[in-house]
């Protein structure tokens, strides 16, 4: 090989590892949403759990990908250590896709009609109307799409540059005389698992081999044990992912390394004992890259079946390997609580949407929680009650922090328009959430100072304060549900309930100033009742702007003001607002009586 071949071969794998990390970061961009609802399907059944793995595997094309992502959910406590076994294994099945894609490269052997399937041909083609799509398209599908076919025209062009810089080495002495050591099962072992843990893909070492089988000195017996060691060398990805990680991370690492040697060692004790006694007459044989692909796949998938029934022997093997300890791994509570936020899944931007969602979701149920035990105190205070609302305020305070910080770390990801517009509002819904849960324990607080003082509001007030509870209570459960569920006609009710609840505040305060004048009412009570009514309002503030921000999104506006002009002024709803209004009603009471009279605040101001 000459200088010119050396720097050809360079180029050809710089642009193979280029159009692999492409292809691969196009597919995980496009799918990144699917991977929420793929792992959710597993369960105790290791069938389900390898297929899971696999689809997985062969969409992102990457099982160092995957059990990072598996490393992060057993770290996160949403997955346990026996269902990332399936997982696992079944990673090894999905990678060797990428071995079946650059088989195409062999395609066309001296017929026209078939040199029109080889990528020589058509990976020109794919590149051109791709970069076509993203100059002149704004679709965003289509765009990730070609995004992807890029990767993958790139790929092939390495892998065809690669293939005839090596093809001279067939004439060197060293080349051969190297291939020919590489039948001690061992030494290929050894040099397959280095290739691999260097540049941390199975799959792209897998494409080297496939790209120097075409000078024809590969052999089988070289290049089995060398597809056996890139098997170990990628489980380095998972092993270093596991540092400072749960000892259950730790131990789905392992497993996923014990997997791989235990198979390679089976696999070699077995084979070439058999060749010992019976010797194989195809191992001098040179395969090329469809052979290797079929091997690869052939290992992974027996290796799977052979493993898969002892799947809980490997976890106690590797639970011996790393016991726990005299009380076994005690994880914080806050560490259980935040677990789905997991640095790992940033590498998958969409996975990490959707565990920022579910977070996020577990907020907005806490908050209305928060709020259920801040009104029951007002009715029935109880010391314990009214500590659960001062934790709840620390633990929101919490959840919002820990959102905040990891959504700016996932916006700084490549996401689709999709996610943006998902991670936009949730970061503005966080913000509102943990001002409801303030504004909660503020009515907490209210509660505790009127308990303190032995003092309580008439019956009057009361049952008035009931309706207002009611309708508050309604439109929080409404708020929750639609964040929840991302249910936008749900959103288009809030919004109504809010404009009544409004008024109800309106009409609450002047009624308490008449009872305040006619002297049913003391001063000291009425500040109380004014804090109260001040909280709720802002509660239902909070759920407005929730509901509003969901539709805006919907409609890609933000526009906050704009956009409510436009609702109030509709039919649909001006007919909510009636019907809200029908529902909300309070006591009887002659409102005319209250014309006139100044303000609570007016009132309070000038005392």
């Amino acid at each position: 090989m000459d200088i010119f071949s050396f720097a050809t071969l360079l180029g050809g794998l710089a642009l193979f590892l280029f159009g692999m990390k492409e292809m691969g970061d196009g597919l995980m961009l496009l799918s990144g949403s699917k991977l929420k609802s793929m792992l959710g399907r597993v369960t105790s059944n290791p069938v389900n759990a390898v297929l899971v793995g696999t689809g997985i595997t062969s969409i992102i094309q990457s099982s160092s990908a995957t059990t990072v992502m598996v490393v992060g959910l057993v770290n996160a406590g949403l997955l346990s250590l026996s269902q990332s076994v399936g997982i696992i294994m079944g990673a090894n099945i999905g990678t060797t896709t990428t071995a079946w894609i650059l088989t195409l490269g062999t395609l066309g052997a001296g017929s026209t009609y078939l040199d029109l399937l080889k990528p020589s041909f058509f990976a020109p083609l794919i590149a051109f109307f791709a970069v076509g799509v993203l100059m002149f398209v704004k679709d965003e599908k289509k765009r990730n799409i070609s995004k992807i076919a890029i990767g993958f025209a790139v790929l092939m062009f390495g892998m065809q540059a690669m293939s005839n810089s090596v093809v001279s080495l067939a004439d060197s002495p060293e080349f051969c005389e190297l291939f020919i050591r590489f039948k001690n099962p061992f030494l290929g072992l050894i040099v397959g698992a280095i290739l691999t843990a260097v540049i941390q893909s199975s799959s792209a070492s897998i494409g080297i081999l496939q790209a120097l089988s075409a000078t024809g000195v590969v052999t089988y017996g070289s290049a089995i044990p060398i597809i056996l060691g890139q098997n170990i060398g990628t489980c380095v990805t998972a092993m270093l992912s596991s540092i400072n990680t749960s000892k259950n991370a730790r131990r789905s690492a392992l497993i996923h390394l014990f997997f791989n040697v235990i198979g390679s060692v089976v696999f070699i004790a077995v084979f070439y004992s058999i060749n010992l006694f019976r010797p194989f007459a195809f191992l001098d044989k040179s395969l090329g890259a469809v052979n290797i692909a079929i091997v690869n796949t052939l290992y992974n998938t027996s290796n799977t079946l052979l493993l898969l029934p002892f799947r809980h022997k490997l976890v106690r093997f590797v639970t011996w390997i790393l016991p726990d300890g005299k009380r076994g791994e005690e994880v914080p509570e806050t560490e259980n609580v935040f677990g789905a936020l997991e640095a790992r899944f940033l590498e998958s931007p969409g996975l990490a949407v959707a565990q920022s969602r579910q977070v996020a979701s577990q907020m907005a149920e806490l908050v209305k929680h928060h709020y259920e035990i801040s009104i029951d105190l007002l009715y029935s205070f109880d010391a314990q009650r009214y500590q659960e609302s001062r934790d709840l305020e620390v633990l929101i305070d919490d959840y919002e922090d820990h959102l905040g910080t990891y959504m700016v770390q996932i916006s700084a990801r490549q996401l689709t328009d999709k996610d943006s517009r998902t991670l936009t509002q949730m970061m503005q819904s966080i913000g509102d959430f943990e001002r409801i849960s303030d504004h909660a324990y503020s009515i907490a607080l209210s509660a505790k100072e009127m308990y303190d003082k032995k003092i309580t509001f008439s019956d009057a007030a009361l049952n008035e304060l009931a309706v207002k509870e009611r309708a508050l209570q309604d439109l929080l459960d409404m708020t929750v549900q639609a964040f929840r569920d991302d249910d936008l006609e749900l959103a288009a009710r809030v919004e109504p309930l809010e404009e009544v609840i409004d008024g109800l505040n309106d009409e609450l305060r002047a009624r308490h100033v008449k009872r305040l004048q006619d002297g049913f009412c003391t001063l000291e009570l009425g500040f109380i009742f004014n804090d109260i009514l001040t909280g709720m309002e802002r509660i239902a503030d909070h759920c407005s702007n929730l509901a509003v921000c969901m539709i805006e999104l919907s409609h890609e506006s933000l526009d906050h003001h704009i956009f409510l002009r436009t609702l109030e002024t509709s039919e649909d709803f001006l007919q909510m607002v009636a019907h809200y209004r029908r529902e909300y009603l309070l006591p009887e009471v002659q409102v005319s009586e209250y014309a006139g009279q100044i303000s609570l605040e007016e009132s309070l101001a000038n005392r």
